[in-house]
């Protein structure tokens, strides 16, 4: 039982010591950075109402949340996604707000995943939301803050793949498919069997240009002169032509940041939250099958909760980040000049002192009495376990 007791459920993991370490030095060097792009704070609770993440909002499906109830019998969820509550927030307390908002904030989110899939149930998110902003402007900000916020955590090999969900909305419209159809090419885009998406679209008999700007589901990067030739061939459907066109001025931007070169167009791209209304992306890395940031813009969700105002935002995957950082052995720069120091219990008032005095001056100091059985090299070593660069002996 005891041995039982010391291990964590499926899905959960404890983080300590170095990693512990670094994972709180690169959520402060990020949330640095999104205060530079002057995003203001703000908490949720961990769990919320089921109805803030319901179907009809487009979260997470239900059978992956977990759920337990309140005294009063209602129903309560572990929030799987924190901008839905970031939306309710803004809401309630901005909703008078004519301008727009910019909201960072920090917490865990928990998702009952199949455990086969191998994924962490509880994972930490760091991410922004820009509120009341429907322009271009706003997109590539958040994107720009995407790429920045991924340079500051030490990668520098890493893409940025950038879709918009109204191009694959306008294809089905086209091409008038019925549910199931649309359905099976899901599938076949989210698996990436391009093969059996090119085969599919075979047996729709589509016209030539049509045809054409499906087959642009299954390109991994689309070029600007690609995009040029999407657009005359969506000339005749104005859904797919908006999302090509707001595509192209959104790099154009881009450019004015700096940033381009780690951003590419993916007109493939979907995501399983439905709430999104416009730009959709995701950031990958080597050393990480899943994405470490994901985001856009979802200019319809703040209406569920009252308040009718675009916005956009991302969220980082802190322990996806991490775990890429490790495998391509980036080192996140921890202090490692604090000070241990052992004293005999004679020269306590004096070890205390010497420890109040430095760490006045900014030093980690910690202090440990002096036990006859443990000699100077066991201390020496044990100041080397704990991170502590030098080691003072009050005897």
């Amino acid at each position: 039982m005891e041995r039982k007791l010391l291990h964590t459920p499926e899905g959960v993991r404890d983080i300590y010591n170095r990693e512990c370490a670094g994972k709180l030095i690169l959520q402060e060097n990020l949330h640095h950075l999104l205060k530079k792009y002057g995003y203001h704070d703000i908490e949720t609770p961990t769990f919320e109402f089921f109805d803030i993440f319901s179907r009809e909002i487009g979260t997470t499906p239900s059978k992956d949340l977990y759920k337990f109830f309140d005294r009063e019998g209602n129903t309560l969820v572990l929030r799987p996604d924190i901008t839905p509550s970031i939306a309710r927030c803004a809401a309630k307390y901005y909703g008078d707000e004519e301008f727009p908002v910019r909201l960072c904030y920090m917490g865990n989110t928990f998702i009952n995943n199949s455990s086969y899939q191998g994924r962490l149930k509880e994972t930490t998110q760091l991410g922004a939301e820009l509120i009341g902003d429907n322009s271009v402007s706003a997109d590539a900000e958040i994107l720009a803050l995407v790429v920045n916020g991924l340079k500051v955590a030490g990668l520098q090999e890493f893409q940025i793949g950038v879709g918009h969900v109204d191009f694959f909305k306008g294809l089905v419209q086209a091409a008038d498919l019925e549910e199931e159809t649309e359905e099976e090419l899901i599938n076949l885009i989210s698996n990436k069997n391009f093969f059996g998406l090119e085969e599919l679209l075979d047996s729709l008999h589509l016209s030539g240009g049509l045809r054409e700007l499906f087959s642009m589901l299954g390109s991994a990067c689309i070029s600007e002169d690609r995009i040029k030739h999407a657009k005359s061939l969506a000339s005749d459907f104005p859904v797919i032509l908006k999302a090509v066109e707001r595509l192209e001025e959104l790099m154009e931007v881009l450019n004015y940041y700096g940033v381009e070169k780690y951003v590419s167009l993916e007109l493939g791209m979907l995501s399983s939250y439905h709430y999104y209304t416009g730009i959709i992306f995701a950031g990958y890395t080597f050393g990480s099958g899943e994405p470490i940031v994901k985001g856009g813009r979802y200019d319809n969700l703040l209406t569920y909760f009252g308040k009718d105002a675009p916005s956009i935002g991302f969220a980082v995957v802190t322990d996806q980040l991490l775990a890429a950082l490790a495998r391509q052995k980036i080192k996140i720069p921890l202090d490692d000049s604090g000070v241990l120091i052992v004293y005999r219990q004679e020269k306590q008032k004096e070890a205390i002192l010497e420890a109040e005095n430095q760490r006045n001056q900014g030093k980690c100091v910690s202090l440990v009495k002096l036990e006859e059985s443990k000699s100077q090299e066991e201390y020496m070593s044990y100041a080397k376990r704990m991170h502590k660069s030098e080691t003072i002996f009050l005897s």
